[in-house]
């Protein structure tokens, strides 16, 4: 009974990122899900082979699954593995509300900090929205 799953999508991990090693391994699958790369039902890969495959720790891949698992992207069955859960879009969208609600208040804070008018900031995100958008749909 060695039969390991292989993901259908490819996890590349960064030093450069400055994000945790698990963040990154928990963005890449949550976005993998909510494109529909992932299917509903598909097994993951078990802790300790996606940990061998990326040659990391048994324990950041843990780390990742828990947080997918409290996030509600995945199921983890005793003894069977991780599997990918459906998604309820409203929940989806309430909870990548309030990551964002959280980043924008520590900028928020940052720009008053340093006294950046309201409109600079309105700007930035304008831009920001319109350059990173467009490179994020180019599959």
């Amino acid at each position: 009974l060695n039969h390991e799953t292989r993901l259908t999508m490819r996890i590349v991990i960064s030093n450069q990122s400055g994000k945790p090693i698990y963040e990154q391994i928990e963005d890449q699958i949550k976005t993998a899900i909510l494109s529909g790369q992932l299917k509903v039902n598909e097994q993951l890969p078990s802790i300790r082979s996606l940990a061998k495959d990326l040659r990391i720790s048994v324990i950041t891949t843990t780390r990742a699954y828990h947080e997918l698992e409290a996030a509600g992207f995945i199921t983890n069955v005793q003894g069977k593995g991780a599997y990918v859960l459906g998604q309820d879009s409203a929940l989806v969208k309430e909870n990548a509300l309030r990551e964002i609600e959280t980043y924008l208040n520590q900028a928020i804070d940052t720009a008053k900090i340093a006294r950046i008018a309201p409109e600079e900031l309105h700007t930035m995100l304008d831009t920001l929205m319109h350059t990173e958008g467009d490179t994020d749909n180019d599959n």
